[in-house]
């Protein structure tokens, strides 16, 4: 398989991004469904393990070594790390804050990656029309759920779910960041996501032991179904996915994309649920729209 790093995002990659995007913002309703059943870390410790598994089984089959020594390792331990305490900030945040608000803080993401990439590859520092262009889009995503700022409080501990969704942002564009800066640049999709994984089904787990969360009494139809399409389609599938765009594209330019994710996951509400479309909605996808643009759009070349 080729490793060469493309420097803009063609068809391939942007039809891959945004399948991500779209199942992604399923999938937060996916998992704040079944809180009252399954608790929070331990749904996010089951994803992991279930999908690592799946990863296992992927690799062995296409004869992908996951366990060859290729001085990944340290990277692998801090990536798992790194992503293991961003799924704990977002389940146990949701517990405290609106999940309007917890989706704005977490998609601060792409002003981490922004900040921190020209360090590990200066061809990705964002000229000044993309960084207006990234401030665009995240304007058009808090306006989307500008709702969730004034509704009422979740709670007298809001503010810690919020803080919680900030983190959960700066640990997932640090994840991003801990990848290409390390041997995991390099590595296969399948290798990278499996120490995800692996580490934080760990983690995840003692956490939810420590945390005294009780396994499920019974497990509804919805909870099995939220579990089977967290585990196979989102952590399996589209993050096998996303690592391998990751690898093979501008982190950067992939990082401003996932701002439609939120979007989408109104989108699908009114398709499926025949949630109302507001005019708001409309204008936040024309703002995101225009900034993923402008963030993407490539530099003028000097005439003459």
């Amino acid at each position: 398989m080729s490793t060469e790093r493309r420097t803009h995002l063609d068809a391939t990659a942007l039809s891959c991004i945004l399948l991500c995007c779209v199942l992604w913002g399923v999938n937060q309703s996916a998992a704040k469904a079944v809180l009252p059943e399954v608790p929070p870390l331990t749904q996010a410790a089951l994803r992991s393990l279930g999908a690592a598994l799946l990863v296992l089984a992927w690799a062995r089959w296409r004869g992908i070594p996951l366990f060859a020594r290729d001085g990944t390792l340290s990277g692998g331990l801090l990536a798992g790390a790194l992503f293991a305490a961003e799924f704990a900030m977002i389940f146990w945040g949701l517990q405290h804050t609106h999940a309007s608000r917890m989706i704005v803080f977490i998609y601060l993401s792409p002003f981490v990656v922004a900040l921190g990439m020209p360090w590990i590859a200066r061809s990705e520092r964002l000229r000044p029309l993309q960084w207006a262009g990234l401030l665009v889009a995240f304007t058009g995503v808090t306006l989307a759920f500008s709702e969730g700022f004034n509704a009422p409080a979740a709670g007298p501990l809001q503010w810690l779910g919020d803080a919680m969704g900030l983190l959960a942002a700066v640990l997932w564009g640090a994840t991003t960041l801990a990848i290409r800066a390390t041997r995991l640049a390099s590595a296969p999709a399948e290798k990278t996501l499996f120490y995800q994984l692996a580490v934080s089904a760990v983690l995840l787990g003692a956490g939810a032991m420590l945390a005294g969360e009780a396994w499920p009494a019974r497990w509804s139809p919805l909870a099995l179904g939220s579990m089977f399409f967290q585990i196979v389609v989102i952590t399996f599938a589209s993050y096998l996915l996303w690592f391998w765009l990751i690898r093979h594209y501008p982190a950067t330019r992939l990082a401003s994309f996932t701002l439609l994710t939120p979007l989408s996951g109104l989108v699908a509400g009114m398709v499926l649920l025949d949630e109302p479309a507001t005019p708001r909605l409309f204008a936040a996808l024309v703002a995101v729209g225009a900034g993923i643009w402008l963030v993407n759009r490539p530099p003028r070349m000097p005439v003459g």
